[in-house]
């Protein structure tokens, strides 16, 4: 049996943020660049309830890893 993907959107939706490209882009523009030493669950922006999501996720290798490495790099990004 496969696992379940995740489109890129709907980890934001699981995370109780706005799941339209714009408010997406919004998000990784204000929250990025994050610096290397900070693990993205540690990051500040998060909210406890969203950092234990995180958390759980990559503790139990979730079907949410694909969407969760695409976010860690798109907030690693230099601005432009």
């Amino acid at each position: 049996m496969e696992a379940p993907t995740h489109p890129f959107a709907d980890l934001f939706k699981q995370l109780g943020l706005p799941e339209d490209a714009l408010s997406i882009d919004q998000f990784i523009t204000s929250h990025s660049p994050l610096q290397n030493e900070i693990k993205l669950v540690d990051a500040p922006f998060w909210t406890d309830a969203q950092r234990n999501f995180l958390k759980d996720s990559i503790n139990e290798d979730a079907d949410w890893a694909v969407p969760f490495d695409q976010l860690n790099e798109a907030l690693r990004r230099p601005r432009k």
